[in-house]
């Protein structure tokens, strides 16, 4: 046991002289207290205002005695999935069960539940029936009102009625977390705080309710798709903590689940403040003996700098829970989290990513939005730049230099994502250089996703004349620079809007770049996102208009086959989607062909001359022989 971190068990309360926690987390990771994962800072924002916090990671969700190791908080209970929603961490796209758990210690599969905040919630409730309970996280935050869940392939609840909780805190809960517990310890009941912003609250009481849009009820969405995508879009349109409008949802005639506007940004003073809390950068030492917790690798040596993102990728959940508000930490506290991580004994001298949801926003998209907010209609990079868009990437610029020069740093890598369209609309070509020069390890990671500009506009993607543009220069200046380093496009198949004939365009251009990706990336309808509701719906939120939507699973097997169409494994996948195109011009020997023809059964064999049938041994002449 460790004093620096946060008490695991029921020893380490006890060795602190803690009588009664304050708050108990419930969380569905191991514990890994560094800055990289809501457990830690949400404990440590609530330590540093004099709360105490205790850990219970990965109870046994079968046994009600594994959530009361402390006994019952003195405020309430927080529950928390972990990191990843628990379907995502669980299932793959085809709703296979995965073979490992990054946020388990060794990496083991199994140790927390589907559906984990739901499970857990309920297990508390079994024991502590009216102590508090708060949920959060990832998979609360995009779950607070009704949603389509892919794995059971229905419209579900708002997670706020099935797991029996008080409040959720969504998005990015410091503010939220601090005003609920503040609101509890001087006395005021759970079911009173129904003002705190980032917060979702259940009410039977419409007189509580001001200034807000009222949703078609739960029983109207479920009866009508096009009801469902009209009451998101509604919702997608009120994510903005300025402009944003308290929304209710109705249940059974008469229980609303109401959700307060977003929580206001945190400013750069604040963000310092966070991400300079005592953490102790890495995983428990009691989870050492098996094996460590490997999610820890791609971020220990990785810096934080910004929150949020104005890209407005339709498949992405950052709208619904980060915002797209920029939020930024000042060059100081990043230079001094990266003289930590030189001290540590493990750093080989490479910090493995300087970013953020994408690495090369570090200030609001325009000057109006820490006043006014985003616009709730329109995109700042879809589908063309906006007029106010700000295109600057001279601060980032100069913290990179600044982190390059720190003693005992040999290199400076970017690998959470750069932003093509913005960089190419940056008219000083200084970053992209620099960025070729010192800051691409080998191979540049970017996310063109598809290249039929069809598809694209359902993503909320830019043309992809935007991405060939972006690659020539790229390509112009390793050379210029004297590198050979490599661009790796991320690609997705049978998104909302691909038919077969743009998977094969994408197919097309595969060939043409000689590049085949080792994986693929299906699209995958996690909740809060429009692609999803494209899915689920069959429309476009935004406009109504109807989606070809792939959702028959060989028809998506055909269209992932066809970004691996070199592996053999796939031909048969391949040929079949070539011909449901009408593009068997792509089956033959020319150089455009995808795949050559195969020979029929009679071709491929020789004829062979009749042969004398030797006669089987039976059991009964081997017997016979025995005799």
């Amino acid at each position: 046991m460790t004093m620096d971190f946060l008490p695991l068990s029921r020893k380490d309360m006890e060795t602190r002289g803690i009588r009664q926690f304050d708050f108990v987390y419930v969380i569905g990771d191991a514990y890994v207290d560094h800055p990289s994962f809501g457990h830690a800072v949400i404990s440590r924002v609530l330590e540093s205002r004099g709360y105490t916090v205790g850990i219970i990671s990965q109870p046994d969700w079968k046994n009600t005695e594994s959530i009361s190791i402390y006994g019952e908080p003195r405020l309430a209970f927080l529950v928390s999935s972990g990191n990843m929603d628990s379907m995502v961490n669980h299932y793959s796209v085809s709703k296979k069960r995965r073979g490992t758990d990054a946020y388990t210690p060794g990496g083991v599969m199994g140790k927390r539940p589907d559906h984990a905040a739901v499970v857990y919630c309920n297990l508390i409730r079994r024991k502590y029936r009216n102590t508090p309970l708060v949920i959060g996280g990832i998979e609360a935050s995009l779950r607070r009102l009704a949603h389509y869940d892919y794995w059971t392939d229905s419209l579900k609840r708002s997670i706020l009625l099935d797991s029996g909780a008080d409040l959720i805190s969504y998005g990015m809960g410091e503010r939220s977390i601090v005003e609920i517990a503040d609101a509890l310890n001087s006395g005021i009941a759970v079911k009173d705080i129904t003002f705190v912003n980032g917060t979702v609250f259940k009410t039977r009481d419409k007189s509580l309710l001001y200034d807000y849009i009222e949703l078609p009820s739960y029983e109207e969405l479920k009866a009508d798709k096009i009801s469902y995508a009209e009451s998101f879009y509604t919702q997608y349109c009120n994510t903005d903590p300025f402009s944003g409008k308290r929304l209710a949802e109705l249940y059974d005639r008469q229980l609303y689940v109401v959700q307060n506007p977003p929580a206001k940004p945190l400013s750069r003073s604040e963000m310092d403040a966070i991400y300079g809390l005592p953490y102790m950068r890495t995983y428990h030492p009691s989870y050492e003996p098996l094996g460590g917790v490997p999610a820890i690798r791609e971020v220990k040596f990785s810096l934080v700098s910004s929150r949020g993102c104005f890209g407005g990728c339709n498949f992405c959940a950052l709208t619904f829970h980060q915002g797209r508000i920029i939020q930024t930490r000042s060059h100081e506290s990043l230079i001094r989290e990266a003289q930590l991580m030189t001290e540590d004994k493990d750093f080989k001298g490479y910090i493995h990513d300087v970013g953020g949801p994408t690495a090369n926003f570090r200030h609001p998209s325009c000057e109006k939005q820490l006043t006014k907010g985003v616009c709730p209609k329109k995109q700042c990079l879809f589908p063309t730049p906006c007029k106010n868009l700000n295109v600057d990437h001279t601060d980032y610029l100069s913290l990179l230099r600044k982190l390059r020069e720190i003693p005992k740093v040999k290199k400076v890598f970017i690998r959470s994502g750069i932003r093509f369209d913005y960089l190419v609309y940056d008219k000083n070509e200084e970053f992209f250089r620099e960025l070729v020069q010192h800051h691409v390890s080998g191979q540049l990671k970017v996310a063109p996703e598809h290249v039929a500009d069809k598809v694209l506009a359902r993503m909320g993607k830019p043309e992809n004349s935007v991405y060939r543009m972006f690659s020539e220069r790229y390509w112009d200046l390793n050379r210029k620079c004297g590198k050979n380093q490599f661009l790796v496009p991320y690609l997705m198949s049978s998104h909302p809007g691909s038919a077969m004939k743009e998977a094969v365009q994408l197919a097309e251009y595969l060939r043409d770049l000689k590049y085949m990706p080792e994986q693929v990336q299906d699209f995958y309808p996690t909740p809060s996102t429009i692609s999803t509701c494209m899915y689920y719906t069959g429309v476009d939120p935004r406009t109504n208009e109807k989606v070809y939507v792939p959702v028959n699973p060989h028809e998506k097997a055909m269209q992932r086959a066809l970004i691996q169409y070199r592996n053999p494994k796939n031909y048969e996948l391949v040929e079949e989607a070539l011909k449901i195109a009408g593009r068997t011009d792509l089956i033959g020997y020319d150089k455009k062909c995808l795949i050559r023809p195969r020979k029929s059964a009679s071709k491929q064999s020789k004829p062979q001359r009749d042969k004398p049938v030797k006669k089987k041994k039976t059991i009964r002449n081997v017997h016979k022989k025995k005799r």
